[in-house]
């Protein structure tokens, strides 16, 4: 299933100031060279001189800054262009150093802006799990300059510059089990703009208040099927701590047959026991179940082993290599 790491889009949308506070979008519609971000990076700078996001390492935002001031002075957007190529720039430039040149479109996306309603619907549709675009016109003579969502007509009268940015949905983590470990895994991926989904049958932990921001489900886990679309999950990680619950949690993702990951917390002993109460269903997840789950950290508590096992998944989503090891007194 399509999966989409840069998160700016999500994390922008759930900062945002009130509805009063007037800011400007930045993004980035090109770049060559070596560039901090990439095109499609997205940050908001606010009146009152803070930000949201970052487009460099802190190096050119200074200057952006004095843009969108005239941005927000004049409502009328406009595209800067950054060149931080050879020794030059160091005199001249911004000092960055950075070996690439990078061109951001600036305008305003306050409240009623047609900025903010196109990041707004790209964003809903994206947190169901479907896939949409939004283009940015950063060069024209007669189109407005600004972010178009990609279901909006756009008449281009003359020819024009524009940057077609395709949005996958982003991560959707589903957590099986809602202990109190479960809730620095959530937080983690959470703080990566990541949708998140936590289920267990016991009331007392599936507590929405417990897990900011996410979608906490109180059911059986036989039901697991009909709780949650599966098929919109990129990934899952089994952590009840309670035996009989978590051999359920994992028949029901062997029979849905997704999510393509599938980890499980615990050591190889009890990863052994549950693999021979699922008998043949534990073969149908072999190659998908990840135990014990996490990478190799060194992870000692809650928070390092929530870190490890958001970074493997990470790691997975972005079709890197990584180890699978014994990570911590949880794991081991």
């Amino acid at each position: 299933m399509d999966v989409r790491l840069d998160t700016s889009l999500e994390l922008l949308l759930e900062r945002a100031p009130g509805a009063d506070a007037s800011r400007v979008l930045a993004t980035v519609v090109a770049t060559a060279g070596s560039t901090y971000r990439k095109p499609g990076a997205r940050m908001l700078l606010m009146a009152d001189g803070s930000y949201i996001g970052l487009l460099s390492g802190g190096c050119l935002e200074s200057d952006l800054q004095i843009h969108a001031r005239e941005v927000l002075d004049s409502g009328v957007p406009r595209a800067v262009e950054y060149d931080t190529r050879g020794p030059d720039d160091i005199l001249f430039g911004v000092g960055a150093g950075c070996e690439g040149t990078m061109r951001v479109l600036l305008e305003p996306a306050g409240p009623g802006t047609a900025a903010e309603a196109a990041l707004a619907a790209a964003g809903r549709i994206t947190h169901a799990g479907e896939t949409t675009s939004l283009i940015m016109v950063h060069n024209s003579s007669q189109t407005r300059l600004g972010t178009y969502h990609g279901g909006e007509d756009l008449p281009l009268a003359e020819r024009a510059r524009a940057y077609l940015e395709t949005l996958a949905p982003p991560p959707h983590l589903l957590i099986c089990g809602a202990a109190p470990d479960a809730l620095p895994v959530a937080s983690t991926a959470r703080a990566l703009g990541w949708r998140v989904s936590v289920i267990d049958h016991r009331p007392a932990y599936a507590v929405a208040a417990r897990f900011p921001g996410a979608e906490v489900r109180i059911a059986n886990p036989k039901s697991l099927r009909s709780e949650i679309d599966l098929a919109r999950c990129h990934a899952a990680v089994v952590m009840s701590h309670h035996l009989p619950s978590d051999e359920v949690y994992l028949r029901e993702l062997a029979q849905a047959g997704v999510p393509a990951y599938v980890g499980l917390l615990g050591p190889k002993a009890r990863r052994g026991r549950l693999a021979k109460e699922l008998g043949p269903l534990a073969e149908i997840l072999k190659d998908r179940i990840r135990g014990p789950v996490g990478l190799d950290i060194g992870a000692s508590t809650p928070e390092g082993i929530a870190l490890s096992i958001v970074g493997q998944i990470h790691a997975w989503l972005a079709g890197r290599a990584y180890s699978e090891a014994v990570l911590t007194q949880a794991n081991t």
